[in-house]
């Protein structure tokens, strides 16, 4: 990392700041990941309010992040795929919306494939005077203040507090932390406790330990096979674990073909919101998913987690690095793809369901005890 002296442009008077934009329009993980950036912007302005830009995915993280103030949800047509026809209508109301907020600087975070410029352009014509991106390449008068991009390997945590630096705001420790809600405690006590769930072994806590399997992914090349799901929590299931699955309204498929077959499994398709979800992850013992936000959810609450880590990304941009973690994947001649649907037979998730189980016990295990007889079929996994 350059010396932060660097700065990127004029000096910034963060903490004379009274409204800041932070443009992120990804998906849940990828707001979760942004907190400690958020974190750093609320230490070098301390009387601003810090407004959220994301998408009705990402929004949905906003109540587990104390920093953000108020969001502004919107599905942006530089995110849209598939050759949709997006109208230009939609940008101008973006514009508006921006400018009526009155921001007095906005900065946009990106992955290593995406270009700040689209979000920079409608900023500057919503009368942003302070624009703060990073990018590859050069694309004018869009950002006041344009840091060249680090390695394409940083993690997306340090990537976006890099950013921040050389804007001068002063780095954070990177750790990743949520806040869950009193209330959505209360209803994951409630999903744990209130249903009948086998032969009713309970751990020290009251209460039989679990694990949670999350089968979905924003696009289905990041998707684990639903059928060696239901394998992994047959797995689990036969060590004693009480398994629960879960998904969005969307995913219900995907959770039932997961848990359906399963004897005493918990099946909960699209039953809450994403602060219960994290409530469920910091409950739990262990969770099983994709590469989603399921998994940096687990890694900002401590839970152990099991992540099912397609070819699609680079590993090192993504990986979970505030908790127990396992990631198990399968190099292959075409990652990373960055494809939404793999063209070949998702070689890189070929991954065993004994394995997987193996991993979960283990560092279940290490967290919580050997409670449980290991599963026929996992030994040789192990």
């Amino acid at each position: 990392m350059e010396h932060p002296a660097a700065l990127a442009g004029p000096p910034v008077p963060w903490r004379g700041l009274a409204r800041v934009l932070v443009i992120r329009p990804d998906n849940l993980g990828d707001v979760v990941m942004a907190g400690p950036a958020l974190r750093a912007l609320r230490r070098a302005a301390p009387r601003a309010r810090l407004d959220l830009l994301t998408t009705p995915a990402g929004a949905a993280a906003a109540a587990l992040l104390p920093e953000v103030d108020g969001v502004l949800t919107a599905s942006v047509s530089w995110q849209k795929t598939g050759g949709e026809d997006v109208p230009v209508t939609e940008d101008l109301d973006l514009v508006e919306r921006i400018g009526w907020g009155g921001y007095e600087a906005a900065v946009i975070l990106t992955s290593f494939s995406q270009a700040p410029w689209p979000a920079a352009y409608l900023c500057r014509l919503a009368g942003v005077p302070v624009r703060v991106g990073m990018s590859k390449e050069f694309g004018g008068a869009g950002l006041t203040h344009w840091v060249p991009s680090p390695p394409d390997e940083t993690h997306q945590v340090d990537r976006a507090l890099h950013l921040l630096e050389r804007a001068g705001v002063p780095p954070v420790e990177g750790r990743l932390r949520v806040r869950v809600p009193a209330e959505a405690a209360s209803t994951a006590r409630r999903l744990l406790d209130g249903r009948p769930g086998g032969d009713g072994h309970a751990d020290g806590r009251g209460r039989r330990p679990c694990a949670l399997i999350l089968p979905g992914a924003s696009c289905s090349a990041r998707r684990y096979p639903a059928d060696r799901f239901a394998r992994v929590a047959g797995l689990l299931t036969a060590a004693g674990l009480r398994v629960l699955v879960a998904g969005t309204a969307r995913d219900a498929p995907l959770v039932e073909a997961t848990g359906a077959g399963v004897p005493g499994a918990v099946l909960l398709p699209g039953r809450f919101d994403v602060p219960v979800l994290a409530a469920l992850i910091d409950a739990v013992d262990v969770v099983v998913c994709n590469n989603s936000g399921g998994a940096h959810l687990a890694s900002a609450l401590g839970t152990p987690v099991v992540v099912l880590f397609a070819g699609t990304e680079q590993v090192e941009q993504y990986r979970p690095r505030f908790g127990p973690a396992s990631i198990l994947t399968v190099p292959t001649a075409c990652s990373p793809c960055r494809q939404f649907a793999c063209p070949f037979a998702l070689d890189c998730l070929d991954i065993p369901p004994e394995q997987v189980a193996a991993e979960a016990l283990r560092l279940a295990d290490e967290r919580g005890g050997p409670w449980w007889q290991t599963p026929a079929g996992t030994q040789d996994a192990r």
